[in-house]
């Protein structure tokens, strides 16, 4: 996969993250292994956009003060606002070419399940990412499931049946099921007595009736 670049530019000290964020940039930290942490920020409209292609699985290389230092990295979190879900911070993390790392690669359902579509089942996503071990160049955007292949309520779609790269080492159990489809639930109808037994349960309330008030008149006369 091809890098992107993000032009950056170090933080000031004591500039607080609220003065950034009201002047349009994110404060950013940057750091990994064998490097200095570095305060960084960006222009947030900038980062959005690349974001909004990059994910957290492509390599960025960032341009530092444009052009005194570059270095690759891939986003490791993104902070939102509680209320706004506006963008509050950003972490990168260092990451060498030719070193492996392990990350996680979103998966994306395509296509129509037939189980869903004519036997009017409900689609279960059980796994929505896919742990993986590979270099940094070897990352993808997200995985694509197609999931016409569910015809019934009797298929899955595990692990062992995406079709992941060679070049990206699976980590998650291959038995595991990425999606299925259950069938509707189907609710209980009430049980409705027959005529014949309705009567003849009305007519025992009626003898226990009878039977009730014939001992109270007995007992009375006794006493």
């Amino acid at each position: 996969m091809d890098k992107m670049t993000l032009d950056v530019k170090s933080r000031e000290k004591g500039v607080e993250a609220k003065k950034l964020l009201s002047s349009g940039s994110i404060p950013i930290e940057f750091y990994g292994k064998g490097v200095k942490n570095m305060s960084l920020q960006v222009d947030y409209q900038a980062f959005r956009k690349l974001f909004r292609v990059s994910g957290s699985n492509t390599v960025i290389s960032l341009n530092i003060d444009d052009g005194k230092s570059k270095v690759d990295t891939i986003v490791h979190e993104v902070s939102y606002h509680p209320v706004t879900d506006e963008i509050v911070h950003v972490d990168f993390v260092k990451v060498k070419m030719d070193e492996y790392i392990y990350t996680k690669i979103p998966i994306v359902l395509s296509g129509i399940a037939p189980a869903v579509k004519e036997l009017g089942g409900t689609l279960t996503h059980n796994l929505d990412e896919l742990e993986v071990k590979c270099l940094p160049g070897d990352l993808i955007h997200n995985l694509e499931v197609d999931i016409t292949p569910i015809v019934d309520f009797n298929v899955f779609i595990r692990v062992k049946d995406l079709n992941v790269p060679d070049t990206l080492e699976v980590l998650d159990n291959p038995e595991d099921i990425v999606v299925t489809v259950v069938p509707p639930r189907v609710e209980a109808e009430p049980e409705v007595a027959e005529e014949g037994e309705e009567i003849a349960e009305g007519e025992a309330k009626e003898g226990e009736t009878e039977e009730g008030k014939a001992e109270s008149k007995e007992g009375g006369a006794e006493s």
